[in-house]
C-alpha cells in the first residue's frame, strides 16, 4: 500500500539526517534494547533429533516525536541474530498475517547462522479533543487477562512467552473514541498479508459499578468473531472473566480451522498473600484445540494455531503464575500449564536479577511432564499427551535498554 510505502521513505530519510527533514520532528525521542536470549533443550520424545542449543539476539532502534501538536510519528527497526545447532531445528519467524506490507530481509534462512532485519514499527498517530487515530505499522493489544487473553487476538503473547516487552507490529488503520469515565469505542482494520487475512473489528469499553466492561465484535482474519470481558475485584480478589466466539473459517479444508465453530475463554484470578507473594491463576477452555491426543496433530497444523490465535493443542487448562520479590534486585516467579484433559504439564521455575540501570538477567528451566508418544516407526510417533511430548529446555535471557 503507498502510504506505508511514503511512511517508510519519510522516517528513513529523517533517520539519515537528510537536511530537508531537519527541525520536522520535535521533542524527538529515541530508546532500544539489546538481549540474548539462549535456551539448551533436550531430545524431545517425538522427535529423531538429540539435544540442540539456539541464540536469538535481537538489537531494536526505536524513534518517536511530534510533526505538528496534533500528530506523532513512532518508528522501529528491529535486527534478530539467530543460530541454531542443530540447522533449521529452530528458524527465524514466519512472515505475519498481519502485514500487508513486506519489510523484512531474511539472510540464511535454515542455516546454523540466520539474520532478520524488519520495521516493527512505522505509524502516524493523531489526536482530537476525544478522538485517536493512527495510520500504519503499530502494536494493537486487546484483552485483560495476564497468562493469556481470550480477546487479544490480533497479536496475542503464548501463554509461556519469555519475553513479551514488544508485541509484534501489524498493518492497521485504527480510531478510538473516548466518553464518559474512562470509555471508549473504537474500531480497528487490521491489513493481512493476503484479503482474506484482513480483520475489521469493533470494541467498546466502560466501567459501571466499578467493574471493567469489554466487548468485541467483527471479522478477524476471515471469521465472525464476537467476545465479551469483565474485570473486577471481590474483596481483595482481582477477578477477570473474557470469552470470545468464533464462527471458523475453511473448516474441513487442510490448513483450515479445526472446528466448524469454537469458543477461547477463560477465568483468571488474582491475590496478593500477606507475605509478598502474587498468584495469578487461570483456567482456560480452547475451544480451538482438540479434545484427544490423537487430533493433536490436526490442531498443530490448523489455521488457528499457524496464525497465533491459539497456541495450545488441547482444549481444558490450568494455568498458574506465582511471583515473589526475595530482594529487591531478585524476583522468583513460576508458571504452570496443566492439561486437564491428557494429564500432561509444562512447569517452568524462573529467577530474574535486576543488575544494574536497565540491564536484567532472567534464569530458566522448563520441566515436561505426560504420557510419552507412542512409536510406531523409527521417525513416527503418535501423541499420548501434549506436554509428555515436548523437549526439557533451560537457559538465560539477558536484557539491556537504552
Amino acid at each position: 500500500m503507498a502510504i506505508f510505502r511514503f511512511l517508510l521513505v519519510l522516517t528513513l530519510l529523517f533517520a539519515a539526517g537528510h537536511p530537508a527533514f531537519a527541525g520536522l520532528l520535535s521533542e524527538p525521542t529515541v530508546g532500544g534494547h539489546l538481549k540474548t536470549f539462549n535456551i539448551g533443550y533436550e531430545k524431545a520424545p517425538s522427535s529423531i533429533l538429540q539435544n540442540g542449543f539456539f541464540s536469538a539476539n535481537s538489537q531494536r532502534f526505536e524513534l518517536k516525536g511530534n510533526l505538528s501538536d496534533s500528530i506523532d510519528l513512532e518508528f522501529a527497526l528491529e535486527n534478530l541474530l539467530l543460530y541454531s545447532d542443530p540447522p533449521a531445528q529452530i528458524t527465524l519467524p514466519t512472515d505475519s498475517p498481519n502485514q500487508k506490507v513486506d519489510l523484512t530481509h531474511d539472510w540464511n534462512r535454515d542455516h546454523r547462522w540466520s539474520d532478520r532485519l524488519r520495521i516493527d514499527r512505522l505509524a502516524l498517530k493523531g489526536r482530537f479533543t476525544n478522538f485517536d487515530w493512527s495510520l500504519g505499522r503499530q502494536a494493537i493489544g486487546f484483552g485483560r487477562i495476564v497468562i493469556f487473553s481470550p480477546l487479544d487476538v490480533v497479536a496475542p503473547f503464548a501463554p509461556d512467552a519469555l519475553d513479551s516487552d514488544n508485541r509484534p507490529g501489524v498493518d492497521a488503520l485504527r480510531g478510538v473514541h473516548y466518553f464518559g469515565l474512562g470509555g471508549q469505542i473504537g474500531t480497528t482494520v487490521v491489513f493481512g498479508n493476503q484479503p482474506d487475512n484482513n480483520s475489521y473489528l469493533l470494541t467498546l469499553s466502560d466501567n459501571r459499578s466499578g467493574i471493567d466492561l469489554l466487548g468485541i465484535g467483527g471479522i478477524l482474519r476471515d471469521r465472525e468473531l464476537i467476545g465479551l470481558g469483565l474485570a473486577g475485584n471481590l474483596g481483595p480478589l482481582g477477578v477477570k472473566i473474557e470469552a470470545g466466539h468464533y464462527n471458523g473459517k475453511n473448516f474441513g479444508l487442510p490448513g483450515g480451522d479445526l472446528h466448524e465453530e469454537f469458543t477461547i475463554g477463560a477465568l483468571e484470578l488474582w491475590y496478593r498473600f500477606p507475605s509478598g507473594m502474587v498468584l495469578l491463576s487461570q483456567y482456560l477452555y480452547n475451544g480451538a484445540g482438540a479434545s484427544s491426543p490423537i487430533d493433536y496433530a490436526a490442531a498443530a497444523t490448523s489455521a488457528t494455531f499457524q496464525e497465533g490465535l491459539s497456541f495450545l493443542l488441547g482444549q481444558q487448562y490450568l494455568l498458574l503464575g506465582p511471583s515473589w520479590e526475595l530482594h529487591p534486585l531478585a524476583t522468583l516467579s513460576g508458571l504452570l500449564i496443566w492439561n486437564i484433559d491428557d494429564n500432561s504439564a509444562l512447569i517452568r521455575p524462573q529467577i530474574k536479577f535486576s543488575l544494574g540501570n536497565n540491564l536484567s538477567l532472567d534464569l530458566f528451566y522448563s520441566f515436561n511432564s505426560g504420557k510419552k508418544p507412542q512409536t510406531v516407526a523409527p521417525s513416527i510417533f503418535i501423541p499420548q499427551s501434549e506436554f509428555g511430548s515436548a523437549a526439557d529446555s533451560g537457559g538465560l535471557l539477558l536484557r539491556w535498554y537504552f
